[in-house]
């Protein structure tokens, strides 16, 4: 539909992303009781066995589990996030084409996007979600 120029940007360093932890922290005997939601929060009961880091209990989060800081918010291509409503949200990757790339937002309308992608691929920018919206036009 578009000529892709866009996604011929590659990033200007490509790091193994290493993650210490992929699984996610749970909040304490969340699986005992429906009425406790899975997301985590801190014991803070005086006689509380996580809080107290008992041996055979489940880890609580610290700050070393944190994700090494060059690698911290990159998606696996290589690329950061950078949220794009309009057009003019383009000119400020423009020497960042490299490091960012366009992510349009959820809320664009589909004429919106076409310029969009055709001014990103003006300025060799990375639109990740190129594709969202355009399936019904390209049918017409």
């Amino acid at each position: 539909f578009f000529s892709s120029p866009g996604s011929m940007v590659k990033p200007l360093i490509k790091r193994k992303i290493v993650k210490k932890k992929t699984n996610t922290f749970k909040r304490h005997q969340s699986d005992r009781y429906h009425k406790l939601d899975e997301n985590w929060r801190k014991p803070k009961g005086i006689d509380n066995r996580l809080r107290r880091k008992f041996r055979g209990m489940t880890r609580m989060p610290k700050i070393g589990y944190g994700s090494n800081q060059r690698t911290r918010h990159v998606l696996q291509n290589g690329f950061k996030k950078f949220r794009v409503n309009n057009t003019a949200d383009l000119e400020l990757l423009l020497m960042h084409n490299r490091t960012f790339a366009a992510e349009i937002a959820h809320n664009v309308s589909s004429g919106k996007r076409r310029d969009i992608i055709q001014r990103a691929d003006q300025l060799n920018i990375k639109v990740i979600n190129r594709n969202g919206r355009l399936k019904q036009e390209e049918s017409e």
